[in-house]
């Protein structure tokens, strides 16, 4: 096997400045420019993406990107103050607020999906306690 040094994701966009506004100033994640037009967006926890123009993009049926965070409630009435709109997915049973109840039912996180300006799918999800019994 490879002896690998380091590792990082990226995704695509059409518009790179709307992307930098996006991440920067709505979601309010440090957004860097790189070089030959890229953006790199420091992830909450350690880690990077590279978002890079792609003119012709087309976005992914799936979520690109996951934000975990302590209060699901907090953060949706956050982000929908600041302009985002939370998706509706048939057979998810979100709530008025576009929350999927995962935890209450023993069934994962509590969940909500936006896009960016590209239509890239994010998740902000609350994951349930550890259960340390």
């Amino acid at each position: 096997m490879p002896a690998y040094t380091f590792a990082f994701s990226g995704f695509a966009v059409p518009d790179i400045d709307a992307a930098r506004t996006f991440y920067r100033d709505t979601l309010g994640l440090t957004v860097t420019d790189a070089m030959m037009g890229q953006l790199s967006i420091d992830l909450p926890g350690g880690g990077w993406v590279l978002v890079y123009p792609k003119p012709d993009h087309t976005p992914a049926t799936y979520t690109m990107l996951n934000l975990e965070v302590d209060d699901i409630d907090a953060a949706v009435d956050e982000l929908t103050s600041r302009g985002v709109a939370f998706e509706r997915y048939e057979g998810f049973g979100q709530d008025e607020r576009g929350i999927a109840r995962g935890i209450a039912h023993n069934q994962g996180p509590d969940i909500a999906w936006c896009t960016d300006p590209a239509g890239n799918i994010i998740a902000v999800l609350q994951n349930p306690p550890d259960d340390d019994a």
